[in-house]
């Protein structure tokens, strides 16, 4: 039997098993039937977030940001290509960091935008402050392998 990774709905939340043989990138949830890989970074706060990092097989590469923050709004098109070039091999997510204090906090969030790796559900890499597409490739590379 082929071996499979965990997978979270980007629109429902449901874990799905994908099997590992077949192309990820074609991957449809079985409950709601959205593809599972949208090539854009979701949004997600609170217990969907807690789902999403603890329940993934594939790497997610979080960016904690703020609307009012100038940084943040610089680096939102390098984690948008980010995620075009580099999903399904890593899921990406955005966190507002105004909405859920309470997650910033659980990390150790203190500047923004923070960006950090993780995988099945622990941190594998941080970094505060803007950062270049090769950084975050380099991440994927690593925990990807």
């Amino acid at each position: 039997m082929a071996e499979k990774r965990r997978v979270v709905c980007p629109d429902c939340d449901s874990t799905n098993n994908v099997p590992a043989d077949r192309p990820a990138d074609a991957a449809k949830c079985g409950r709601c039937h959205a593809k599972l890989f949208p090539h854009a970074p979701i949004a997600l706060s609170g217990e969907r977030a807690r789902k999403h990092l603890q329940n993934s097989d594939v790497p997610v590469i979080v960016d904690f940001w703020a609307p009012w923050c100038g940084p943040c709004r610089a680096m939102a098109p390098i984690f948008e290509r980010a995620a075009q070039a580099l999903e399904p091999r890593a899921r990406f997510v955005k966190i507002n960091v105004d909405e859920n204090p309470e997650l910033a906090a659980q990390y150790g969030v203190q500047g923004i935008p923070a960006l950090f790796a993780f995988q099945k559900g622990q941190v594998a890499a941080r970094q505060s402050g803007v950062a270049d597409v090769n950084t975050l490739k380099s991440w994927v590379d690593r925990l990807a392998a």
